[in-house]
C-alpha cells in the first residue's frame, strides 16, 4: 500500500482518570500469591509496568471517544460536515449494534452522507481504521476521515482475578497474567487529503504501509463469552503468553523486511518508531529482531499498560508532545495483534 495525498493533522486523546498501581493488583491476589510463594512484585518484575489507567465504573466508550473526538475538532478546526467517515475501531464497544460509530456521529452532528461503521481487528483496530480511511482518500472518494476508539480493562480484569482466585492453578495464572497488563484510554485520529484549511500546522504524510498475517495461530490470545450455566454466559481472556510473543516477533520480522522493501528503506533511515505498548519483554524482543536501538523508540506501557487499540496512537500522541517525533522524521507504527495480525506503517512526520 502506498499513499500519495494522505496526511495525519491531529491525533488526541483522553486518558482515563482512575490510577490503578500493579501492587494494587497483586494485592488482591494475596491468597494465590501464597498458596504458589510467588512474592509481591512479581508482576511489574514480569512485564514492566507499575500502574494503568481505568474509566469508572459505568463509564460510556462513547464518552470516552467524543472527549478525544472534540479535542481534535477544536485542535485543527475542521467543520464536521467535511468528515467523509467516521469509523470506530475499539475491542470494546457500547453494544453489539448499532455501531458504536452512530452515536457518536450523532453527537458530533455529521451530515448525512457521511460512512459510519466499526472496524474491528484487535489491538491493530485503529490502525485498520487509518488504512481505510486513506484508502477512501486516494481513491478521491472523500476529503477527510476521522479514527475513533476507547477501551476500557477495568471489567475484564475484575473478572480475570475472580476467575483467578476461583481456580488456583498454574495454568490459570500463566494464561491471566497478560489481561492484567490492561490500561483504559480513547483516541481519535483526523486523517485528510490537506486540501482543508485548518487551524492546525501539524500535516504527517502517510507514505505507506505493510500488512502480514498468520492467522494459524488465532487461537493464542482470546477475549470472548464462555458458557458458565444453564443460559448463562460468563466473559473470559486468555492468553499463551510465551507463544504469542514468539510467534508475535517472528510475524514482525518478516513484515519489517516486507515494509523496508516497500518503502526501499534500510532500517538506519527510519528515525523514530512508535509501538504497540504490552510490556518491557515484547518490547525488548521485538527491537532487537528488528535490529531498532531501543533510543528510537518512546515506550508508555510503564503508566498507561496495554490499552488495545489505543496504545499505539496515544503514544504517538505523547511522543509529539514531548518533543521525540519531530518535524521532518522518518517515522513507522508498528503494530502487532492477536490473530495473528501484522501491520506497519510509514510516516513521514
Amino acid at each position: 500500500m502506498k499513499y500519495s495525498r494522505v496526511f495525519i493533522n491531529s491525533l488526541a486523546y483522553e486518558l482515563a482518570p482512575e490510577v490503578v498501581s500493579t501492587s494494587d493488583l497483586e494485592s488482591r491476589l494475596a491468597p494465590l500469591y501464597k498458596k504458589f510463594r510467588i512474592p509481591m512484585g512479581q508482576l511489574a518484575a514480569l512485564t514492566g509496568i507499575h500502574e494503568r489507567r481505568w474509566w469508572p465504573k459505568g463509564h460510556r466508550l462513547s464518552d470516552g471517544a467524543l472527549a478525544a473526538a472534540y479535542k481534535v475538532i477544536d485542535e485543527t478546526g475542521i467543520e464536521v460536515s467535511d468528515l467523509g467517515a467516521v469509523v470506530y475501531t475499539g475491542v470494546c464497544r457500547d453494544q453489539h449494534e448499532p455501531a458504536t460509530a452512530c452515536r457518536i456521529a450523532a453527537e458530533l452532528g455529521v451530515s448525512k452522507d457521511t460512512a459510519i461503521y466499526d472496524i474491528s481487528n484487535a489491538c491493530l483496530g485503529v490502525l485498520s481504521g487509518i488504512l481505510d480511511i486513506a484508502n477512501r482518500i486516494e481513491l478521491g472518494q472523500i476529503k477527510a476521515g476521522l479514527v475513533v476508539s476507547c477501551e476500557s480493562a477495568r471489567h475484564i480484569v475484575d473478572i480475570t482475578i475472580d476467575n483467578m482466585l476461583a481456580d488456583q492453578t498454574m495454568q490459570n495464572y500463566a494464561q491471566s497474567l497478560a489481561t492484567l497488563t490492561g490500561g483504559s484510554g480513547a483516541v481519535a485520529v483526523l486523517i485528510t487529503d490537506g486540501s482543508l484549511p485548518l487551524k492546525s500546522e501539524r500535516q504527517h504524510q502517510l507514505l505507506g504501509a505493510s500488512h502480514l498475517s498468520a492467522p494459524e495461530h488465532h487461537n493464542l490470545c482470546q477475549w470472548g463469552l464462555q458458557e458458565a450455566g444453564l443460559n448463562f454466559y460468563r466473559e473470559f481472556m486468555r492468553t499463551d503468553g510465551v507463544t504469542l510473543l514468539k510467534e508475535g516477533v517472528e510475524l514482525a520480522r518478516h513484515t519489517w523486511s516486507h515494509f523496508l522493501e516497500q518503502r526501499d528503506w534500510v532500517v538506519e533511515q527510519v528515525d523514530k518508531v512508535i509501538c504497540h505498548q504490552v510490556g518491557a519483554s515484547n518490547r525488548r524482543q521485538v527491537l532487537s529482531a528488528l535490529n531498532i536501538p531501543q533510543e528510537k523508540e518512546f515506550p508508555t506501557y510503564q503508566l498507561l499498560g496495554n490499552m488495545g487499540t489505543a496504545s499505539l496512537p496515544v503514544t504517538a500522541a505523547m511522543a509529539h508532545d514531548q518533543g521525540f517525533l519531530n518535524k521532518g522524521d522518518q517515522v513507522s507504527f508498528l503494530g502487532i495483534g492477536s490473530g495473528l495480525n501484522c501491520m506497519m506503517l510509514g510516516i513521514k512526520w
